[in-house]
């Protein structure tokens, strides 16, 4: 018996249907095809143990526990490894899923999207176009207008308040004190 078949006996739950996410098949995750990139060392130096987790290895922080997860203040979320832009506060909304949920992106070009079959499951990885951070998935859930639920971790963003000038931004410091951006 496959692990997916498995997944759904013990959890009860209906099969999920698998669509492709119509990326080109076998696209290319390499970080150096990423614009920006930057050497591992100087990540680790620079971002949290849990940052450089979620966006390096591509990891998940737990429901309900990041900084933006209940986060109204407006502003622009950024990538926290480059400092792109990616979401605004206007499009932020409550999912109830425990994570920062935005139906829209600052501008199209701004992430990536890849097919993910981790956990026996197919969902819609959702990356940095600019460093290829990993910052969460895509769901088709969301509210109207776009009907797009982009659920996306808190320890991959950096927030810059509406009233703080561009040459300004940082992001917040972590409890251990390393920059967020």
């Amino acid at each position: 018996m496959s692990g997916f078949n498995l997944l759904h006996l013990i959890t009860k739950s209906q099969p999920v249907s698998l669509r492709s996410c119509s990326l080109p098949s076998g696209a290319c995750r390499s970080k150096k095809t990423w614009p920006v990139s930057y050497p591992q060392e100087e990540l680790r130096k620079r971002l949290t143990p849990k940052q450089y987790h979620v966006t390096q290895e591509r990891g998940t922080e737990s429901a309900f526990t990041g900084e933006f997860a209940c986060h109204k203040d407006e502003g622009t979320y950024h990538c926290v490894v480059c400092g792109a832009p990616l979401f605004s506060s206007n499009s932020k909304f409550d999912s109830g899923s425990g994570w920062p949920s935005f139906f829209d992106l600052l501008k199209e070009e701004s992430i990536t999207l890849s097919d993910d079959f981790s956990y026996g499951l197919h969902r819609v990885e959702t990356t940095c176009s600019q460093c290829g951070a990993h910052l969460g998935h895509l769901f088709d859930d969301g509210p109207k207008p776009t009907g797009k639920r982009y659920c996306i971790n808190s320890a991959s963003l950096a927030f810059q308040a509406k009233d703080m000038p561009e040459d300004g931004a940082s992001g917040s410091t972590g409890t251990d004190g390393k920059a967020e951006l």
